[in-house]
């Protein structure tokens, strides 16, 4: 195999169909037929399944594809370094955030980035935890800010901040100004869905206690979980920093666990292992300097320097 057809390869899977990625090639069809049959032929399986719909990878076709999709990401880094060394860093550098992390990191990362290295492009896209971890794994971010370790061996993982997580309650609400985490055994919660990190982390802690939360509802927002707490479904569980409008403005009231609390940590993480661009060595570093001033500053609210307390595994 050669580049060319790895170049192919990964169109073809991309566009899930032959005829679309011979457009975006500018490839006749035949030819990349023949492309294809020849690696199919090369490497004694089949690569794709086709159907009407298009075409899927097999399993060879999946492990073909994670390799080609990183033989040609060295290759343009390599590339790149090489035409660069004398130069600002440049290029492209692909972000993962949950969408809380995203809408307090993204404006004050993207103003550093824009002063400091005008010709590196930042990629920045938002999903739950459980999506932007496999992104990760899969190589189609560059970095990511999560709430839990990866159990991915290549990723390496910087701890950089505790956060505190409280107890949500509607306005009016008599609730103790601390209480233990047992005290919401049988408390119908609004909680998010089991693919949400926090929610990973609240049946974690629960479980330890001998028990489920009990769910009156379940949402993978923010925002609605505060509307649906404030319409009286059940309390919940978040960051202090998410719902500080609402405890100054009166419309919601939270509750603090006990010591030591209940706090998560957010990690800056990154595959190991492969070979890193200037650029992407140069948004890692910064994405790590606008987190910590955030902690530093207060901005990111209710946050603390990491400690052995930390909550979370």
């Amino acid at each position: 195999m050669d580049i060319r057809q790895l170049r192919y390869f990964l169109e073809i899977v991309e566009q899930g169909s032959l005829t679309r990625a011979a457009e975006s090639l500018h490839v006749a069809q035949p030819a990349l037929s023949l492309h294809l049959k020849n690696m199919e032929e090369q490497l004694g399986t089949r690569l794709l399944t086709r159907s009407r719909s298009g075409v899927t990878p097999t399993e060879a076709g999946e492990l073909l594809l994670r390799r080609a999709r990183g033989i040609l990401e060295d290759l343009a880094r390599t590339e790149d370094d090489i035409r660069n060394l004398e130069a600002d860093p440049s290029g492209v550098v692909r972000i993962g955030f949950p969408g809380t992390v995203s809408a307090m990191i993204s404006l004050p990362l993207i103003l550093a980035a824009r002063e400091r290295f005008p010709r590196i492009t930042l990629n920045i896209t938002e999903a739950m935890s459980g999506y932007v971890a496999d992104w990760l794994s899969e190589g189609k971010v560059d970095l990511a800010v999560l709430y839990s370790k990866s159990k991915d061996p290549r990723i390496r993982s910087e701890l950089l901040l505790e956060e505190e997580l409280v107890v949500l309650w509607p306005r009016g609400s008599k609730r103790p100004q601390e209480m233990d985490l047992a005290a919401l055994k049988g408390v119908p919660m609004v909680l998010p869905s089991g693919a949400h990190g926090l929610r990973v982390l609240i049946d974690r802690k629960f479980q330890a206690l001998g028990f489920a939360p009990e769910i009156a509802m379940e949402i993978d927002s923010f925002n609605n979980i505060k509307r649906l707490v404030s319409a009286g479904f059940g309390p919940s569980i978040l960051p202090l920093y998410a719902v500080s409008e609402e405890v100054a403005a009166g419309t919601l009231c939270v509750s603090r666990f006990s010591a030591p609390g209940l706090w998560r940590g957010a990690h800056l993480m990154s595959p190991g292992g492969r070979p890193a661009t200037r650029a992407f060595e140069a948004v890692r570093e910064l994405l790590k300097t606008v987190i910590l001033e955030l902690r530093d500053t207060g901005a990111w609210g209710a946050a603390r320097p990491p400690s052995c307390a930390v909550t979370e595994e």
